[in-house]
């Protein structure tokens, strides 16, 4: 369900919009024809009840209560499930003797009258004369049983969660205008149980404060029409990744903006519905200002994105969780252009935390070694500015990136059949096309070999540990111990995916994966291409096959002078 379809019809000029107490609740409502009856089992009351215990104290929202005035009533057009259930626990409270008054609203169904005196009179022996019966009296049995047993601790439950009601649990009070199709706007509310966003909450309250209003009444086609824009912009792959460091898509991405306008906390963290709640008031009362805030926050981001200089600095943080769209708006104020860019260093070479001796001592169990290669791959693209090329902040979001060895020197990690026969066959192709001066080894010999193994089944680990030797020391122009196989210079991203056999192989063979990855167009990060293609050696250096001692030395020294901007003094 998108935006679009969920806000055809229901931006009237006269819908309100408003949080609003549970316990504030004294409509009467109807249910009408066009919904089911009460379908709530066990699970979902408890769920209920067991949120709102462990909320108090804590404003806590329940998804939008949808209405239509339809005279002295409320048409209920979505919301019945919880309504019912909330209306039984207060009724249950009232029933027990714990509090001296049942629920303020009341409830009847269009064409289900037995159900609304059900409702009102929950008798156990009728629980099995029709499905809505049975439904509501499944719900009655589950409060009943949620209550503690001993009556001193039922009546602080029914205490607390009776207080709770009338101050910590909130709804969105959705009242539409009489000319919504009430039918429509049901289906597509329901459709899939999609339930709406905040986002499409403040774009309602939004256009009918606009539509409402006289004087701003023809801007509100203006509005909705950038509202749309805003959001197709938005949802450009690496605009998105850029501000959000996810390739995770949601509902509504202007979210991101209302989000930070709002200071929502990121992801799980945020309270349901606090961003609607946040800027409620401000679109409420200033619709044209809070409207325009949103489209310069908007203005803003594409400005930084469009900036070669700051789209890599903002884009290294962001994706490295340092910034947010929220902070680097605080950050963004009051300073110029400039300022901003050296601010951005700063943060960076905070983040990074490293000087030129500590870069050169990275391994792999370092925890500092991916910040500092992805930051060398970054920089790499910020550098050659007169390129045009940026670094894709979407490719490293989608991407299994790791530490991968640029060679490695054994194959310890692999333990399953299937894995060894792929290390053997990926090192057997390499040996066959190798010139035979490369190689310090009778290849044919060991080639035939490697096929009779692979014939064998099952391939014992004695055979192919042997053979593992042999293609190692074959492949590998000088013997290193484990220390410097571990080394920064040994090092690389690779989006390696479930291929351990490929993880585990010599340079050559990654090499030539590298290279055939490269041809079909599969994203390699810059540095990791330059690695392979011997890009960091002197020409007169250059053995294609093999990643030697003095390569390493080289990608080293290269990765310093890249990253010399952010590092920091060797006393600090």
């Amino acid at each position: 369900m998108t935006t679009t379809q969920v806000s055809a019809g229901i931006h009237s000029p006269s819908a309100v919009l408003e949080p609003r107490a549970v316990g504030r609740i004294k409509e009467s409502f109807f249910v009408p024809s066009y919904q089911r009856g009460y379908r709530w089992t066990p699970i979902e009351v408890k769920q209920l009840l067991d949120d709102i215990w462990a909320n108090r104290g804590n404003t806590y929202y329940l998804q939008p209560i949808v209405v239509k005035v339809r005279d002295e009533e409320h048409e209920l057009i979505d919301g019945q499930q919880r309504l019912t259930t909330l209306f039984l626990i207060m009724k249950y409270l009232h029933d027990e003797g714990l509090k001296s008054v049942g629920p303020g609203f009341s409830l009847r169904y269009e064409t289900r009258e037995q159900s609304a005196r059900f409702l009102e009179n929950i008798d156990p022996e009728l629980a099995d004369f029709n499905v809505d019966f049975f439904h509501m009296y499944g719900a009655y049995k589950t409060i009943t049983s949620w209550f503690p047993a001993d009556p001193h601790e039922r009546q602080f439950a029914a205490d607390e969660i009776y207080r709770a009601l009338h101050t910590d649990v909130h709804i969105i009070w959705y009242e539409v205008d009489d000319d919504v199709d009430s039918t429509v706007l049901f289906r597509r509310l329901n459709v899939g149980k999609i339930h709406l966003t905040d986002a499409e909450l403040i774009k309602a309250l939004l256009l009918a404060r606009v539509r409402g209003n006289p004087d701003t009444r023809s801007r509100a086609y203006e509005i909705a029409a950038q509202w749309d824009q805003i959001e197709r912009e938005l949802r450009q792959t690496e605009l998105w990744a850029f501000i959000t460091g996810s390739d995770a898509q949601s509902r509504t991405h202007i979210s991101a903006l209302l989000d930070a306008l709002a200071n929502t906390p990121p992801g799980l963290d945020a309270p349901i519905f606090h961003t609607f709640t946040e800027l409620h008031e401000h679109f409420r009362d200033n619709p044209l200002n809070a409207w325009q805030e949103v489209a310069d926050l908007h203005g803003l981001i594409l400005g930084w994105y469009q900036d070669h200089e700051l789209f890599h600095r903002i884009g290294y943080l962001v994706a490295e969780g340092r910034a947010s769209i929220r902070s680097l708006l605080d950050d963004a104020q009051e300073l110029r252009r400039s300022e901003f860019s050296a601010h951005l260093d700063v943060k960076i070479t905070q983040h990074l935390n490293l000087s030129e001796s500590d870069l050169r001592d990275l391994s792999y169990a370092s925890a500092a070694t991916p910040r500092a290669l992805l930051l060398m791959n970054v920089e790499t693209i910020r550098q050659q500015a007169h390129s045009g090329t940026r670094y894709s902040f979407h490719h490293h979001a989608v991407g299994d990136w790791s530490l991968e060895h640029i060679h490695a020197q054994n194959a310890e990690a692999l333990n399953r059949q299937e894995q060894w026969r792929d290390w053997l066959q990926m090192h057997a192709n390499l040996l066959s096309i190798l010139p035979q001066q490369e190689t310090a080894t009778d290849r044919k010999d060991l080639i035939s070999r490697t096929h009779d193994a692979l014939a064998l089944d099952p391939l014992t680990e004695v055979r192919f540990r042997a053979l593992e030797r042999e293609y190692t020391a074959a492949l590998s122009r000088s013997q290193s111990d484990g220390d410097e196989n571990d080394a920064i210079g040994n090092l690389a991203l690779l989006n390696s995916g479930n291929n351990s056999a490929l993880s585990n192989s010599v340079f050559a063979v990654k090499r030539a994966k590298i290279i055939e990855l490269d041809q079909r167009g599969s994203y390699i990060p810059i540095c990791t291409r330059n690695v392979f293609l011997k890009y960091y050696s002197p020409p007169e250096e250059i053995q294609p096959h093999f990643w030697s001692a003095t390569d390493r030395e080289h990608y080293v020294n290269a990765m310093v002078e890249i990253l010399r901007p952010y590092l920091k003094g060797e006393s600090e």
